[in-house]
């Protein structure tokens, strides 16, 4: 998979990586390329995050003003701040949320000043600019899409009697939480418009990182905008699948790391995938090592939980393992 091309680009000096995800999952990813802006390993880090939620702070404020639901790109904003009390305090203030039972209770503040600056700047891309200058963020935060979008899936096991039936769910939420299992999912508008800087972003990255996340709501949907999928089968960068740590009850019920990379292939056959990234405690490596070597990548088998338990994954770690990967040394199997 590789060519002199890709080659060129990929020597020792700094490099530029777009992250691709929402929500928790993103906000790990963030964390961990941050590390690796400040040791000067990259030189450029964007996100591209999913706007498709319709719950909670975002989904209020999407339904009142109609513009794309800030709380996904709130959380990219917050990991790219850095570690002293300045940009600690920042970012606190932005993931600040409010009590009391009035109106404003369960609110972001982050939510409402991005919201503020689109209604100032009439731009989605521009406002998010000017925020990452107020935090001194470590990178550029883009939404996937210029416009809200809601994401559908066909469901089975929904239908009493008719456990093939497959059912339409819309909605982030709905989608998230559904009580039957995922066959596919769909974007509405079908071909939302991308933005241009993210595109360019695609183009211009020596790495791509896609993943860890919410398989079907906050990762595959940016393999559903046209213009993203695109510029991700053209780019020369190397792609970098991070897998999840375990099943997400609701989304992925009963999922190994090989039904999460099947879904993923299934939506996107032809994406050139370098290296898939998993952690060495998870349990189905055997069949995801399989899976991998028939797709013609590679499996690199790293450190990155965070050994607490619970299925999250450690920033240094994870920041780690990506240098590795990077530097060509990390350990494949």
């Amino acid at each position: 998979m590789s060519t002199p091309e890709r080659d060129e680009r990929h020597g020792d000096q700094a490099q530029a990586a777009v992250a691709l995800g929402g929500g928790h999952g993103l906000f790990a990813s963030l964390s961990a390329l941050r590390l690796l802006v400040d040791d000067l390993t990259l030189d450029s880090l964007t996100a591209i995050v999913t706007v498709a939620d319709n719950g909670g702070s975002s989904g209020r404020l999407r339904r009142e003003f109609g513009v794309l639901p800030p709380g996904d790109l709130r959380m990219a904003l917050a990991a790219l701040c850095g570690d002293d009390r300045w940009d600690g305090t920042w970012a606190q203030v932005l993931q600040h949320r409010f009590a009391g039972d009035g109106e404003m209770n369960g609110h972001n503040l982050g939510n409402l000043l991005i919201v503020g600056l689109w209604e100032q700047l009439g731009d989605h891309v521009e406002a998010l600019d000017w925020v990452c200058r107020l935090l001194r963020a470590k990178g550029r935060v883009l939404p996937m899409a210029l416009v809200p979008m809601d994401i559908t899936a066909e469901v089975r096991g929904l239908v009493p009697g008719d456990p093939n039936a497959l059912t339409t769910v819309r909605g982030q939420v709905e989608v998230a939480t559904t009580d039957g299992i995922i066959d596919s999912i769909a974007l509405v508008p079908d071909d939302p418009p991308a933005a241009p800087a993210a595109l360019a972003a695609i183009a211009a990255a020596e790495w791509v990182f896609l993943g860890p996340g919410s398989w079907f709501t906050s990762v595959l949907p940016h393999l559903m905008v046209a213009a993203l999928r695109q510029a991700l089968l053209r780019t020369a960068a190397r792609i970098v699948v991070v897998m999840n740590l375990a099943e997400q009850v609701g989304e992925t019920p009963g999922f190994g790391p090989a039904d999460h990379l099947t879904a993923l292939l299934e939506h996107a056959p032809d994406l050139r995938i370098h290296a898939v990234l998993a952690d060495g405690s998870m349990d189905g490596l055997d069949e995801l090592a399989d899976l991998v070597a028939a797709s013609g990548t590679t499996l690199v088998v790293e450190d990155v939980s965070i050994g607490d338990g619970t299925p999250r994954h450690d920033p240094a770690k994870l920041a780690a393992a990506y240098a590795r990967i990077m530097a060509g040394d990390a350990s494949r199997r």
